[in-house]
């Protein structure tokens, strides 16, 4: 019986799964200790650390002085939500702009709660960028934190010890499975702040861009009255519509990601994606709806122009590079596709 595409790269996964479970075999006896200083398993007690924000992640680094483990998720607890607490609690105080920002953070904070909550409890080392280097040098000098897996639940009955044989493959079994499933697990976690933030994008560029401004305090009378002066110009009506659009797409493409995981399907939203994207940012570059003039400071107008031109050709020339290399890789995949079929067909 011929196979299909999906169910061919389906078994090629599982055979190259196989042969890395069989390298960390031995990896695995390692585990963390059960011990604990909050008698709690160790998934359980991260959980907890994240469930309060930084306020629980005091409270478990605090109590738990034995297990690394915990220490590490009650530590990235207190870096990641403490920083953004603290920096919502600051752009907060920006007038005018300030709860649109504030807004923004509260919903990266959400997003991140509901991830490293589900990824403890999965008993996962999840980190968060910079604040899991963090959390590592606050628990241990080494900056290595072993990774931890839920023990099996124990069996209802006792039964005899299935042969060696029998016990490695039903291990390199659960190796192929978890692979799959952390595989999957991490596409969708990305997905889903991919969706976050397109809707962030979205909703401040056509409800808010005009808080993108210079501001400047007026003193009458002891009253200060704050004027704001927009950083972008009239011109921006050319260029939302594509940047809608782009985002929309981005959103949809996301949502089948995640409801639907198909190689070919993933490779050519990611495509469209990033040709839509690298078609929003050249057009932005090409109508340039900004007036930096209205900075009083002629050098820092003249500066914040120079930045923003060259921070949006290096982010095009990345798109650019990204878009190129998932075409190449595609035409690859679907050139070996085509080979193994005729070679399978004669």
């Amino acid at each position: 019986m011929e196979l299909s595409p999906e169910e061919r790269q389906k078994i090629y996964e599982e055979e190259k799964a196989r042969m890395e479970a069989r390298e960390q075999l031995e990896k695995e006896r390692h585990k963390i200790p059960q011990e604990s200083s909050v008698n709690m398993a160790p998934n359980v007690a991260g959980l907890l650390c994240y469930i309060g924000g930084w306020i629980t992640g005091i409270i478990f680094f605090i109590l738990e002085q034995k297990n690394n483990w915990i220490r590490f998720h009650a530590a990235q607890s207190i870096v990641t939500f403490g920083t953004l607490f603290v920096a919502g609690m600051i752009l907060g105080w920006i007038p005018f702009i300030g709860p649109v920002f504030s807004s923004i953070i509260g919903i990266i904070g959400f997003v991140l709660w509901i991830v490293l909550m589900v990824k403890a409890y999965n008993g996962e080392r999840f980190k968060v960028a910079w604040a899991g280097d963090i959390a590592e040098r606050m628990v241990t000098s080494s900056g290595k934190i072993p990774d931890y897996q839920k023990p099996p639940a124990p069996p209802e009955k006792k039964e005899e010890a299935p042969p060696a044989s029998v016990d490695l493959d039903e291990r390199i079994e659960k190796k192929v499975d978890n692979f799959f499933k952390n595989k999957r697990e991490g596409r969708i976690t990305v997905s889903a702040f991919a969706i976050a933030w397109s809707i962030i994008l979205l909703v401040f560029f056509n409800f808010f861009h005009e808080y993108a401004a210079y501001y400047n305090a007026d003193t009458v009378g002891g009253v200060v009255t704050w004027t704001r002066y927009p950083f972008f110009t009239s011109e921006i009506g050319l260029w939302l519509p594509i940047l809608t659009t782009t985002l929309v797409i981005s959103i949809i493409g996301h949502i089948v990601l995640i409801a639907v995981d198909r190689k070919f399907l993933r490779q050519a939203i990611h495509i469209i994606i990033d040709g839509f994207g690298l078609a929003t940012v050249i057009t932005l570059v090409t109508v340039f709806p900004f007036d930096f003039d209205v900075i009083p400071n002629s050098v820092a107008a003249a500066a914040t122009h120079i930045a923003v031109t060259v921070v949006l050709i290096c982010i095009a020339v990345g798109l650019g590079i990204s878009l190129l290399v998932r075409v190449i890789k595609l035409l690859v995949d679907l050139a070996k596709l085509a080979v193994t079929t005729s070679q399978e067909s004669a």
